[in-house]
């Protein structure tokens, strides 16, 4: 049975390009659990409050519940779900899930792949990434999970079908004069830029493409937050803050707080402007929560 196959097709919600990350943060929580406890099951009322973080953390804004992976997952031929009164999921209703004991684990022929390759956990674990996560959450979120992968093969886990263009970094830098589009960092050693990255804004895994019309110059601060939702765009080109975030200190006001209502920098002129499609798409499947009143001058 090709695992890598099936779990690259897992049936997933789609409208209008929105994401439904529920299935895969279910899955790399299960696989950073199985590393540390190949026998052992995720009691739903147990794990919980460790999904439901997950989502809220990488998961859409809008609101939702863990039950609907837990249960649904099942039909993907990769899940088992037991209760006190036996095989099966009493579905997605949380008392019953919290009150019949319901017990969740990887199907038993996976259990079983996974023992018998040694590597196939770190492939599985990285083709979820690809699928559904940009390249800046990867990192942060196997912690998240538990999960501890050795470093990165060579070889892309994504479909044949479709490979990043190598060319879109220095496009998308060279559009925006090697500046952070939103506090204009520039650094450099040398001749060479460092701590500037091309950013997509609809999200490569999404179907962003690797053009200069999805991609925005960040410092890599500003990317990771970006991809977080803390920090978004909106339709007049000016930067939006999450009123979710929360920063005491100097330095998160000078850096986030302070960047609220300001307006993007560049591209340059005569670069192609960043597609209204993509900017809307970051808002809506991305951006946390409501944006914070314009910071005063």
């Amino acid at each position: 049975m090709d695992w890598l196959e099936r779990i690259g097709k897992l049936r997933q919600w789609t409208k209008g390009g929105a994401r439904a990350p529920h299935k895969p943060l279910l899955l790399l929580y299960a696989l950073g659990r199985f590393q540390e406890d190949a026998d052992g099951g995720l009691r739903y009322s147990s794990v919980e409050r460790d999904l439901q973080r997950l989502l809220t953390e990488y998961g859409p804004p809008r609101r939702t519940t863990p039950a609907y992976p837990f249960h649904h997952l099942v039909g993907d031929g990769v899940w088992e779900v037991r209760t006190d009164r036996g095989t099966g999921s009493p579905g997605t209703g949380l008392r019953e899930l919290r009150e019949t004991g319901a017990t969740g684990r990887l199907a038993p022929e996976l259990r079983a792949a996974l023992r018998r390759e040694p590597d196939l956990l770190g492939r599985i674990a990285r083709l979820l990434l690809d699928l559904h996560f940009p390249p800046s959450l990867h990192g942060e979120l196997c912690e998240a999970v538990g999960l501890e992968l050795e470093p990165a093969e060579v070889e892309r886990l994504v479909p044949a079908r479709r490979q990043r263009d190598p060319r879109m970094r220095e496009l998308v830098l060279t559009a925006y004069e090697y500046r952070c589009a939103f506090c204009g960092y520039d650094g450099r050693i040398g001749s060479v830029p460092v701590g500037l990255e091309a950013a997509h804004v609809r999200w490569w895994a999404f179907g962003g493409p690797d053009e200069i019309e999805n991609g925005i110059c960040l410092c890599s601060l500003h990317h990771k937050l970006f991809d977080k939702g803390v920090l978004g765009l909106g339709g007049d080109q000016r930067i939006l803050v999450s009123q979710r975030f929360v920063g005491h200190s100097t330095a998160a006001h000078e850096h986030v707080i302070a960047l609220a209502g300001r307006p993007l920098i560049g591209p340059r002129p005569g670069s192609r402007p960043l597609a209204a499609a993509h900017r809307d798409w970051h808002t809506r499947q991305v951006f946390h929560g409501e944006p914070r009143p314009a910071a005063a001058a």
